[in-house]
């Protein structure tokens, strides 16, 4: 189905207000720092949906009501790990960055370790960032194909230049302001949505609570302890707390993010605060979910959905009103454009700060330096736009196992920051034995084992942490310390 050209109007109309607000806000960036964390002075609740946008993607916009479509809404189990986790890293992770004038998470690892460690680590996080970000492009240029019927690689290229316009002139603050902007416009998408789907139910929030009950699609808990099952309480509470001590709490997409607030203080506040934004998010996606399960229970489809994360997609293709369906499809592009803008941001910042800068010496200008990561911004732009783009011809198990080998990585890279805070013995040798260590166990995991994917974080930062502790005693800190 394509659609008309008023729902087009309004869908351009917000990619353009986007791509203007970026520019506008980002109007005072002058600085490399500017750019990097926009100087840090940004109000703490705009960080705070700046960190919720960031995270929730196209994939999370259409999904998760998938998931409730076809299971329950035991997904909040997990969500109660990202709570708890959040807690944990804004009292134990983030003063760390708040001990010098930081730009990455990786010179924490530097300071502590040295510039090889600093080194692998950012070149972790950049490589899976642009390969799992890339795909996430694909994943989103799938929506505007079947609504205007243009060709696939057209389509990535469109939402990609898009958000590479936007992030390369106003730097981190046009992209805090923007995911505030996008999160509004996703979530006031998703909740009319809900409200029109409940309309045409005709019991309205009643029958879908009744349906729903019967179904057991409101079950929450599910007690089963099961290695091989994600969605149990113990896997969601504990995988999910260590999945996001890694991807909050050492990943450079959200620490850039802390680093932008005015004092440790607001970082705190808008990184645990978020947590609560984040669950009322979860919840209101997967009663979506519930809600369509009734709505094609009484008005089955002519065909049979392939998959249950298309559902949400195809209902609001088919059933919403002239006007409504244009914002509910820019509610599906702000959700992609918040995440592609921060990646873009962020692998600029941890490439030129860790990577290039202390390589191109002393006497590099300020100017230089804005030029610099204005242009790594564009260049990684470009990588996720052909990475998309190559996301056709993939397998979609392929695309699985990349966006999964992202997640698990920032386990392994977690293993490591507990090296430096819980152990003094440590070197930087023995850390990046315990990081290959950490990564080829996790290769050995992800694909021969039928471990669920919550528990990665947890193997991979513990494997991590015993394989450099254990090395620590063939390498002991003291005696290559110069060698550091």
């Amino acid at each position: 189905m394509s659609v008309g050209a008023l729902d087009l109007g309004v869908l351009l109309a917000y990619m353009a207000g986007v791509v203007f607000l970026g520019m506008w806000v980002g109007r005072a960036t002058r600085t490399a720092a500017d750019f990097m964390v926009g100087g840090r002075d940004l109000p703490w609740w705009v960080i705070l949906f700046s960190i919720v946008a960031t995270e929730t993607s196209t994939v999370t916009f259409l999904s998760i009501p998938g998931f409730a479509y076809g299971r329950d809404m035991t997904w909040l189990q997990i969500v109660l790990g990202f709570v708890l986790g959040r807690i944990i890293v804004a009292f134990l992770l983030l003063p760390q960055y708040f001990k010098g004038n930081f730009f990455t998470a990786y010179e924490v690892l530097d300071r502590r370790f040295g510039g090889a460690t600093k080194r692998t680590a950012s070149l972790i996080f950049i490589i899976t960032r642009s390969l799992a970000d890339g795909l996430r492009l694909f994943l989103s240029a799938i929506v505007l194909q079947e609504m205007t019927g243009i060709q696939m690689h057209w389509a990535v290229v469109a939402i990609g230049i898009a958000t590479i316009v936007y992030t390369y002139l106003g730097g981190m603050r046009a992209v805090l302001w923007t995911d505030f902007l996008q999160f509004m416009v996703y979530m006031g998408g998703a909740m009319l949505a809900f409200w029109l789907l409940l309309d045409r139910l005709p019991g309205g929030w009643q029958q879908m609570m009744t349906m729903g009950e019967a179904a057991g699609k409101l079950r929450v808990l599910d007690l089963t302890l099961d290695w091989s099952e994600p969605y149990g309480f113990w896997a969601g509470l504990i995988g999910g707390m260590f999945i996001t001590l890694g991807s909050h709490g050492v990943d450079q997409m959200m620490v850039q993010r802390y680093l932008s607030a005015r004092n440790l203080s607001d970082a705190r506040r808008a990184l645990i605060t978020s947590g609560l934004v984040v669950f009322a998010q979860f919840a209101l996606f997967l009663l979506i979910g519930v809600g369509l399960f009734c709505f094609y229970q009484l008005f089955p489809p002519e065909v049979a959905f392939e998959r249950d994360d298309r559902v949400f997609a195809r209902f609001i293709l088919d059933h919403m009103p002239v006007g409504v369906l244009g914002v509910l499809l820019g509610a599906i592009f702000a959700a992609a454009m918040s995440t592609l803008s921060s990646s873009l941001n962020s692998c600029a910042t941890a490439a030129a700060n860790d990577l290039y800068f202390p390589l191109a010496g002393r006497e590099i200008t300020a100017a230089r330096k804005l030029r610099v990561i204005r242009v790594l911004t564009a260049c990684f732009g470009l990588v996720q736009i052909a990475v998309g783009i190559a996301g056709q011809w993939l397998q979609s198990t392929v695309v699985a196992s990349v966006l999964g080998i992202a997640a698990f990585t920032t386990g392994i890279v977690l293993g490591v920051f507990f090296l430096g805070i819980f152990t003094d013995r440590v070197g930087q040798r023995a850390a990046l034995v315990g990081l290959v260590v950490g990564l080829v166990g996790m290769l050995i995991v992800f694909f021969a084992t039928p471990l669920a994917w919550p528990w990665f974080a947890l193997v991979g930062s513990l494997g991590t942490f015993a394989a450099g502790l254990a090395a620590s005693y063939v390498w002991p800190r003291g005696a290559i310390s110069a060698a550091q």
